[in-house]
Parts: structure tokens; sequence; C-alpha cells
């Protein structure tokens, strides 16, 4: 997850502060997301300034087995739906990111 600028140190030593350019984000699992992810919610350390596809692409990463929804889920960003594709996001602290795969029903 950006690890060169927001996790400067991935071995488990103490974090150094957030860094500027970077954004702590709860990530929230849904469903088959939050299957797939083993989690519920989560909180990432992501740039500021981001695509929302380089977003899913940061969590994906962090979350391999979610590659699978990838083109069934949808998105939303502080609650309003965003589409993966080149739309930049700009993130504040403690903002939301929801991961909802379809879901089926009556």
């Amino acid at each position: 997850m950006f690890a060169n600028i927001c996790n400067p140190d991935a071995r488990g030593a103490p974090s150094p502060p957030e860094h500027p350019a970077c954004k702590s984000v709860s990530v929230l699992y849904f469903a088959r997301s939050a299957e797939l992810a083993g989690l519920r919610c989560e909180t990432l350390s992501v740039p500021r300034e981001i695509t929302s596809l380089q977003l899913w692409e940061e969590i994906v990463k962090a979350h391999p087995r979610l590659a699978v929804i990838r083109d069934q889920v949808v998105f939303a960003v502080r609650q309003e739906y965003v589409l993966l594709g080149d739309q930049l996001l700009v993130l504040q602290p403690g903002d939301e990111v929801a991961i909802i795969p379809p879901i089926s029903g009556g």
C-alpha cells in the first residue's frame, strides 16, 4: 500500500507519524467482500489524492482474493457511489470507503 510513501517500515516496527501526503481511511467490507477479505473493517493509509481505481488496487493488494469481484463490486467513498476509473479522490482523515458486492435476494 504505497509502502514507500505511506508505510515506510512494513516490518512491524513502530510507525513514524503519517506522511503528510497520506491519510488514514476506514475501509468497510460487506457481504462477499467481507468473506473474501476475512474482516469487516480496517484502517488503511493511502495517498490523500488517489484515483478510485488506484484506491481499489491498493485494497486488492492488501486482500488479493477481492480481485474476483472487481467487475461486480459497488465502491463508495463518503457514502457516495464511485466508478472505478480515473476519477480523482481527495481523501480526508477518517473518510469511509465501502466495498459492496452485489447482493441477491428478493
